[in-house]
């Protein structure tokens, strides 16, 4: 059996409008944040986010984080526990005054990189940004494909980021003045390609591994089932299409092949017509299947629920739907945390409940 993993507290200081706050749900399975727009329950999510790889659920930058006025920094702190019979972990991301847009980590008070968060704790999220994705622009694809790939394999980050790298320096090199340097260039397409095939291959994998945990979920009619199809054969003897697109990619200014053009495709199974031209609210189950699916994939592979942070994850669902995903969800295991402008949305459920106003936290 896959461990759950809970955030036994969590405690922000001075994140966005928290000054100071802190929450200790313990094991309950949900964990429900209520109260009015603006009221400060999505930075919560945002800063649980921070104790996974990446830049968080809005993919903000670190500085902007930080409450205004609250000296420039921020901290966040949780007590995870990640399997049983085992000590909780106490887990710090912050960020300091004189470097807002370096985040440290401390793991039981022990300095340490941030890529070493994928040993103790995955967390997958749903937005409300992200209800309209699959009609939305490729690159909103690709970031939460990416993420999904991340869960599963925590190297992919550095790939990216290598790829980004030499990607931004063969474009530098391209639209310079002076003539380019064809060894210069020919080592930075050669980086492109290794790290691109890395991110491609991991890519398709997961899509594949997805597709099939797909197929395994609950037909109960409750949500839809997805068909996902990675598009771009953006990896494959990328070396040598680098070469040969030089000049095309001199006069855009930019690298027009590789696997940062890829693109997730969804289709809904049952009506075969793609996601993008599917209701608001059947993308959204469409979503929620992809994710549903995924965390059990994560729980079965590293043998450790991940942390679901589902933000307005109610909204545009009837109440079958609703109630079919509080099912699911107490399946899954782990732990949920679930927001909403409205306590009535979360009856029933045996969670931990608290209601923010004005970047206060009340009840539990």
């Amino acid at each position: 059996m896959p461990a759950p993993v809970h955030l036994l507290t969590l405690s922000l200081r001075d994140f966005r409008n928290h000054a100071i706050s802190r929450l200790e749900p313990g094991t309950a399975p949900f964990v429900v944040l209520t109260g009015p727009n603006g009221a400060g329950k999505t930075n919560i999510l945002e800063a649980a986010s921070l104790l996974s790889i990446g830049r968080g659920l809005r993919g903000a930058s670190l500085s902007q984080m930080a409450t205004a006025g609250g000296g420039g920094g921020f901290a966040v702190e949780a007590s995870v526990a990640h399997g049983p019979g085992l000590p909780p972990v106490r887990i710090q991301s912050h960020t300091q005054a004189s470097s807002p847009d370096r985040r440290q980590l401390r793991v039981n008070g022990a300095a340490g990189a941030v890529s070493t968060l994928a040993d103790w704790v995955t967390v997958l999220w749903i937005t409300p940004a992200m209800d309209r994705l699959f009609a939305d622009a490729s690159s909103a694809r690709r970031r939460f494909l990416d993420r999904l790939v991340l869960a599963l394999h925590p190297a992919h980050a550095r790939h990216a980021s290598r790829y980004d790298a030499a990607m931004r320096a063969r474009t530098r090199l391209l639209t310079g003045d002076a003539p380019p340097d064809p060894h210069w260039l020919d080592a930075l397409e050669r980086e492109m390609a290794e790290h691109g095939a890395a991110l491609g291959e991991a890519r398709l994998d997961t899509v594949t591994r997805l597709a099939l945990a797909l197929e395994e979920l609950p037909a109960d009619g409750a949500f839809p089932t997805p068909r996902l199809e990675l598009a771009g054969d953006g990896w494959h003897d990328l070396t040598a299409r680098l070469r040969q697109v030089r000049a095309t990619d001199t006069a855009a200014g930019r690298a027009t092949c590789g696997p940062h053009r890829a693109d997730l495709l969804v289709t809904h199974r049952e009506s075969g017509l793609p996601a993008s031209l599917a209701s608001t609210g059947e993308q959204k189950a469409l979503l929620i299947s992809t994710l549903l699916a995924h965390a059990g994939l994560v729980a079965n592979s590293a043998g450790r629920t991940p942390l679901l942070l589902l933000d307005e994850v109610a909204a545009h669902l009837d109440p079958h739907r609703r109630h079919a995903l509080w099912e699911r969800l107490a399946e899954l295991g782990g732990q949920s945390w679930l927001t909403g402008t409205d306590s009535f949305l979360f009856e029933g459920l045996e969670a931990a409940r608290y209601q923010i106003v004005h970047g206060r936290i009340q009840g539990g």
